[in-house]
């Protein structure tokens, strides 16, 4: 009870001297620490001076403050997990509420404009426009909450939504995938690809994390920073790599191909290789899922059996491009500009060839 009068009374805002108590305790920012505490970005809209964010946002990752010329202010901001909105024993959870001249006119504004994004889930605030305060009556009989189709309402969201949510849900994926969390699946500003590609980098990545109190920590964290732009793309590449290259051995092998002489002399010594590094790394167990010849060959040697066109436009002329790149690529080398263009290059055309490949 004491978080949610500190969340929907706000009228100290207008009046210092006006205080609200519970069992002679008085209710203050204090107990909404837990959701401050849980609370990463911040978007202030015009000049908002709310003593909740100066007292219990002391440990944001991102802020900024976004101008509109209309005549309302306040703030919304996003938590860690949307768990973190839920006010723990009540029904109630955290949402984006209208107040005017202090008193809550409308809980929750968003289910008028719904954008049906997931940073919804994650969003809290309070927007104060107290020029609904005026001779008009467009709050409801009951006085619990506004006229849905009253024209300065609908004129208020339409601004809230085109002014200053678009701006946030854009800031929001940004924010999210700069410290290595999931953003927003349906933001298209980069490949779905590249998205899945650094959310897995974000997964693998945080288990490598150093504690708060390591003194490396700045360090460590700065150098996975540093590779979450490499990981995008290598991530990405590998398992283009991964399918293009076992397809063309399924098809190999559906086919009864079989390998031409300078496949099988190095299929037998990438064999040999395999018994050697065994031995020396004290290996026992069986390392490969299918002891097939073609699992020992790259793309260069698959390509040359399954494409025998002796021009330009074949897997093979690909496949000789491809490899130096692709090599370095699963030495998990950290690739130059040039090469990730040249390998993307390269591997589009072997995807086409795949495709004509494997659907005839």
């Amino acid at each position: 009870m004491k978080t949610l009068l500190a969340l929907y009374f706000r009228f100290s805002l207008l009046d210092s001297t006006f205080n609200i108590y519970l069992d002679d305790e008085k209710i203050t920012t204090t107990h909404l620490k837990k959701l401050g505490k849980n609370t990463q970005f911040l978007w202030k809209i015009n000049k908002c001076n709310d003593p909740y964010l100066k007292e219990q946002l002391s440990d944001l990752k991102k802020k900024k403050t976004i101008a509109v010329t209309e005549n309302f202010h306040g703030f919304i901001a996003s938590v860690k997990k949307p768990s973190n909105l839920k006010v723990i024993g009540t029904e109630e959870r955290a949402t984006i509420d209208l107040f005017a001249n202090g008193r809550l006119r409308e809980k929750d504004i968003l289910k008028y404009i719904p954008s049906a994004r997931i940073v919804e889930n994650y969003l809290y605030g309070q927007i104060h426009f107290n020029g609904l305060d005026d001779k008009t009556d467009r709050f409801s009989s009951s006085r619990e909450g506004i006229v849905a189709d009253d024209p300065k309402f609908i004129a208020f969201l339409q601004i809230l939504k085109d002014n200053v949510l678009s701006e946030i849900i854009e800031d929001w994926d940004k924010w999210r995938l700069e410290f290595r969390e999931s953003g927003d699946p349906d933001n298209d500003r980069i490949t779905q690809r590249d998205r899945k590609s650094e959310e897995l980098y974000n997964v693998v990545s945080s288990e490598y994390e150093p504690p708060e109190d390591s003194k490396n920590k700045e360090k460590v964290d700065n150098w996975m920073y540093q590779l979450a732009s490499d990981a995008k793309y290598n991530f990405g590449s590998y398992a283009e790599c991964f399918i293009s290259e076992n397809l063309v051995r399924k098809y190999i092998e559906d086919k009864k191909i079989l390998l031409s002489p300078q496949a099988e002399t190095e299929m037998k010594k990438m064999r040999i290789r395999e018994i050697e590094n065994k031995q020396a790394g004290n290996c026992n167990i069986d390392i490969r899922q299918k002891d097939s010849d073609t699992s020992y060959l790259d793309m260069a040697y698959l390509a040359n059996l399954v494409d025998k066109q002796q021009n330009q436009n074949c897997l093979p002329a690909d496949a000789k491009e491809y490899k130096p790149v692709r090599d370095a690529l699963m030495h998990t080398a950290l690739l130059t500009n040039d090469a990730k263009i040249k390998l993307t290059s390269v591997y589009n055309n072997i995807k086409g060839r795949v495709k004509i490949i494997l659907y005839l």
